[in-house]
């Protein structure tokens, strides 16, 4: 789907749909959307919204777009062409402009003082633009871009716009937060999406198998985790987020990034790792016996976890939430946490019973509406006994279809015999 623009095309004329249908008051509104710096030392990744709507990977891109007509795609210019330092670069040209289905490619404005755009941009850099929105902004109609009034979300273009309001006056009472539109879009995955997830998923499992490969007594977090990313490069995958290698007292630690510890016999590892696929995510939790074997302890507190994962996995249709107070009958995480209360263990389970997934790992959704078709979820229970030194999560990734959870992760064991077979198999075959 990479660079396939028709793809991106469709989705952004959904969106130009949702929003003619929400504000038939702003037949002239222009779409603004932009796109997310690069930093130096760490690989760019598009905003997540911008490159599904667009497909566009080039960083400080900014989409200029009417509601009824193609528009503008702006792009930094440099002191030489950026081509130069970097593959896949966008420059003004016609050819590019119609397979990106704009009507014209600009600069945003005089040439950077390096190779990067930054957030602090000078008002020469991005005089183009600048001056664009003015007479926008002249014309008083609305500006549908991606600005919502909530702490942590799209936090770079809300940097970037409040920096534009220096140059563009009264730019900010025209905007118009288009972010539940977009995550209206976003959530719903089809079959493109969906086959993107499963590779990423496939190479997740992978890097399962390569870790227990090395898994022994003695051996360090860290050499599991060298192991799990050694196996993402290795098919052209990167981390979708820092990886979680946490044994014995650490995997009570629900985010644990240290990684750092020496795995000891008769302990547990937690290994919560996810790939990202050409900007689509997996997120796959499995916990493993150090020495191979599990205790009758930590059978019992296995089992009772995989239970609670396989009852929700059942409840996992339409009409249930994943969180939801107001209906505690048919919101997942309250029926989990009831599961285990009363099993016991309720107190012992501190995290949600799933997220949405997709492009981001904690993908777009609107928690307050109950699950839906084309929708993918996580369900991962977990139980964290501080003062036994003893954590357990399993977390698999569900495409809710035909009504009902759908596990994309299926083919990595879990049970415990199937676990305990399939360590000494990868063992038996790494040596």
């Amino acid at each position: 789907m990479k660079n396939n623009y028709s793809v991106f095309r469709d989705r952004f004329e959904k969106l130009k749909s949702l929003i003619a249908a929400k504000y038939p008051e702003s037949p002239n509104g222009i779409i603004l959307l932009l796109g997310n710096f690069e930093h130096e030392t760490i690989k760019f990744k598009q905003e997540s919204s911008f490159y599904y709507l667009t497909g566009i990977e080039e960083p400080g891109s900014v989409l200029t777009s009417p509601i009824s007509s193609d528009g503008i795609l702006f792009v930094p210019r440099y002191q030489e062409p950026r081509s130069k330092w970097m593959s896949g670069c966008i420059e003004p040209s016609d050819k590019q402009a119609q397979e990106i289905f704009v009507q014209n490619i600009e600069y945003l404005g005089d040439a950077c003082r390096g190779y990067n755009i930054y957030p602090n941009f000078s008002q020469n850099e991005y005089r183009n633009l600048i001056e664009f929105l003015k007479v926008v902004v002249s014309k008083k109609v609305a500006i549908f871009t991606l600005c919502p009034d909530k702490p942590g979300a799209y936090v770079n273009q809300r940097i970037q716009l409040e920096r534009l309001a220096r140059f563009v006056p009264e730019l900010t009472e025209r905007l118009v937060d288009i972010s539940p539109l977009v995550a209206q879009l976003r959530r719903k995955k089809d079959k493109q999406e969906i086959e993107l997830i499963y590779k990423a998923i496939n190479c997740t499992m992978d890097a399962h198998e390569t870790a227990l490969t090395i898994l022994a007594p003695g051996i360090n977090e860290s050499k599991l985790q060298a192991a799990i990313e050694y196996a993402y490069a290795s098919e052209s995958c990167r981390a979708a987020f820092p990886s979680i290698v946490a044994g014995g007292k650490n995997s009570t630690i629900l985010h644990y990034h240290d990684n750092n510890t020496e795995l000891k016999s008769g302990d547990l590892v937690v290994v919560d790792i996810g790939a990202e696929h050409d900007y689509y995510c997996a997120d796959l939790t499995r916990t493993y016996p150090v020495s191979g074997k599990f205790t009758e302890r930590q059978k019992e507190i296995y089992n009772l976890v995989l239970e609670t994962q396989l009852y929700i996995q059942d409840l996992a249709v339409p009409g249930y939430w994943l969180n939801n107070k107001d209906f505690p009958e048919k919101s997942l995480n309250h029926l989990a946490k009831k599961f285990l209360d009363d099993a016991g263990y309720g107190k012992y389970f501190t995290h949600s019973i799933g997220h949405f997934l997709g492009i981001d790992v904690h993908d777009v959704g609107d928690y307050s509406k109950p699950i839906e078709e084309g929708d993918v979820i996580t369900i991962e229970p977990g139980i964290y006994i501080p003062e036994e030194n003893l954590g357990v999560r399993i977390e698999d990734d569900y495409w809710i279809v035909d009504g009902e959870a759908i596990c994309l992760s299926e083919e990595l064991p879990k049970d415990i015999d199937d676990i305990e077979k399939f360590m000494a198999l990868e063992k038996e075959q790494g040596n």
